[in-house]
Formats: structure tokens, sequence, C-alpha cells
């Protein structure tokens, strides 16, 4: 098959920038559907002026021109110049690129992801030139300006007014789709319930697979102190200071902190400050492999629907257990067999949790034990087969 993948971000040594799990999937899916046979080319949004073509891992990646007052991705703006923005991005009506590029390779099926920057337009474009278009919800883009449904330090319940304004005619763009796939059953409800995608002729979900190879199996040996991880963006919605804020209910000497993932200066004398005579230790970049071999247990504690954390993923790979908030794809992901537990989100209720698990380290060994004997990891090819499945239905049944 011939397939055009679109994504806001598709790192390259040239345009290396990653935010989030999303564009790394992407990547993921182009080189395993490449390494399949099938022939793959991608957009993304420039994230430089006049951005050529660029080959990585024997795909081309072409850039296409952000027509809005700012590219995404490229730090904080005011509230006006936001407003702005969204109000440009919600009625961009064309994709001369994508245009350009169905015209020249002459896709099967037009896989989109993250929309910023490319804007539903790459939809509209798709569907006038006769190529089916599958969608991937990774975020809320289509219902919610921020991408994240959270605001005021919790997650939205509700679309609000402004939220509806500012994204009336992306919600009207899934017209063009002919199929969308959300990474969890929760991402998808969500927008379902919203009244989307309701006349859209293929709706199903394909959970992430691990990115990291599985580990060899291992035992757990209590020592003095419990070894707690964190992996991503240390940003509020993924739970970050809440879980800074259990560890000043626990005794300071028997539990650690091991953060992975980009911290400032500012933000890690913040979290210190929440708990000072916690023990945090802040990793910055670090490859995945080498963040799990430093813990015993991974925290999952966001407080927004996290659409399909990729950590419960690779969590299982790396044979160790999570404690996951009971927030989005994570309660599904236990209930199809991820070892972990769950709990509420406010820094009391993970405290408990976490003081739980310190006080019965026989349970700790058993759900390592648990990992060990599970040979069932969900790969990255099974995932691919799954896309594949669904691009050649949609292909055979052009309109």
């Amino acid at each position: 098959m011939r397939i055009l993948i679109t994504s806001s971000l598709y790192p390259t040594p040239g345009a290396p920038k990653v935010v989030g799990g999303a564009e790394i999937f992407v990547r993921r899916v182009a080189e395993g559907l490449l390494k399949n046979g099938d022939e793959v080319e991608v957009v993304r949004a420039a994230s430089l002026p006049e951005q050529a073509m660029e080959t990585s891992n024997g795909i081309d990646v072409y850039s296409a021109p952000v027509h809005n007052i700012y590219r995404p991705f490229t730090g904080q703006r005011s509230a006006p110049a936001r407003g702005l923005w969204h109000a440009t991005e919600d009625w961009r009506q064309s994709a001369e690129l994508v245009a350009g590029r169905i015209k020249a390779f002459k896709p099967d099926v037009l896989h989109s992801n993250n929309l910023s920057g490319l804007t539903t337009a790459v939809w509209k474009t798709a569907a006038e030139l006769n190529v089916p278009v599958l969608h991937t919800l990774h975020d809320y883009y289509l219902t919610c300006p921020r991408c994240s449904r959270f605001s005021k330090g919790k997650a939205c319940e509700h679309t609000c007014m402004s939220c509806r304004l500012l994204t009336i005619n992306r919600r009207s763009a899934t017209r063009y789709l002919r199929g969308v796939v959300g990474v969890s059953e929760r991402i998808l409800d969500i927008h379902l319930e919203t009244g989307l995608f309701a006349d859209t002729e293929l709706r199903k979900v394909i959970p992430h697979a691990s990115t990291v190879p599985v580990a060899a199996p291992s035992k757990y040996s209590a020592g003095p102190v419990l070894t707690l991880g964190f992996i991503g963006r240390v940003t509020e919605e993924k739970g970050i200071y809440n879980l800074v804020k259990a560890l000043a209910y626990l005794p300071h000497d028997r539990v650690r902190l091991v953060i992975a993932g980009v911290a400032d200066a500012e933000i890690q004398d913040e979290l210190r400050a929440i708990a000072p005579k916690a023990s945090i230790e802040f990793l910055g970049f670090v490859e995945p492999e080498t963040f799990y071999r430093q813990i015993d247990v991974v925290v999952i504690p966001p407080i927004w629907e996290e659409p399909g954390p990729l950590v419960v993923a690779d969590a299982q790979a790396a044979r160790k257990p999570f404690l996951g908030t009971q927030f989005g794809g994570i309660p599904e992901a236990v209930k199809r067999g991820a070892v972990g537990w769950l709990t509420a989100p406010d820094p009391k209720s993970l405290a408990d949790s976490i003081l739980r698990i310190m006080s019965n380290p026989e349970e700790l060994a058993a759900m390592v034990d648990k990992l060990a004997e599970k040979n069932d990891h969900r790969t990255f090819t099974d995932v691919i087969a799954e896309y594949r499945d669904a691009f050649e239905l949609l292909s055979r049944h052009k309109q």
C-alpha cells in the first residue's frame, strides 16, 4: 500500500523536536509500515522557514508552511495571541503541500495524526482528491484549543462555550473522515459523547504498544528505600506536582523519586520546595531503558484524561509495575491485563497508595513475579497489523 502520513511533529535529525509520545508513535508507525513493504511519505508542520524535504530512515518527510501568526510548539504566548492563533487555525481551508503530495505520490489512504499547524484542511484536501482519511486521536484538538480539556487545575467535564466557538470548523470538518482511531476507549468515547463521528464509517480503538524492548524477567528484592519513577512531560496535568506533594507525607529516608523529563532549573527548584526533605533526582531526557533500570515502581499520576499513556506499555515491557490514577486510558489498560495499581489523583491518596506499597514488599514482589511470567506482550507489530487492516478496509471502499 501507499500511505501518506500527516503529523504536527515528526522527529528527524534536521528537526528533532519531541513534545510527547504522539510524534514518537507516528515515526514508529511510518517506519513499521516501510519495513512491512509499504510505501510511505510524511508531511509535518514546518518548524523553520523554507524547510526542505528530508529523508529519514528511508522515508521522505515534507514540511508544510504554517499559515498562522506563529508556529506551534514554540513557547508560551499571551492569551490574546493564543486566541488569534486558534481562530486562524480553525478557519484555515487549504493544504497546498498535502494536495501536491497526493497528486505526486498517489496514496491509497491518508493517515492523519496531531493537527496543530496543519489543520483539518488536510482532511478536506484528501477527501476532495478521493483519498480516504483515517485519523488517530492522540489529543483533544477537535474539542479544545489547548488540546487537553484541562483548565484551572482539573479535567474539563464539559466543552465550554469558548472551546465550542474556537473549534466549530474543526468539528464540522470531521465529515471528511472515513475512519477514526482512538488510542484508548476513553478518548474515543469522549469525542463520541460530544456528538462527533456519528456518521464516520470506521470507528475503532488501537491501543499503544511499547517502544522499548521487552526486558529479561527479574525478581524484586526489598531494600530500605523504595525508588519511584516518573517519566514524561513535567507539567501540571501530568500530575507531577501532586506526586511531589505526596512525598511530603512519606518518610523521606524510605522513598526516593527519579524524574525523567525536561525540567528547567526553575521547575526543579519549585518541585524541591514542595517537599524539601524528599529525595528527588532529575535525570533530564534519557532513554527509557536507562530510566527503568533505576526504579522499582513507575508512577503515572495524570489529573487529565490522558488519551493513551505510552508509559503504561513501556512499563510493562520493562517489567515494572505501575501506580496510576483513574484517568484516561489507564484503568482500561489494567482491565486488559496491565500489571499495576490504581489510585485517586490527590496527594493524600497517592501518599497512602505509595505507603501501602512500601509496607507490603511481598505484594510488590508478587507484582514483579507476575510481570516476569508475562509473555503475551503487545508489540508494535500488532499495532502495524491493526492499522494496515483499517487502511485496507478504507482503500477497498473508496467513494
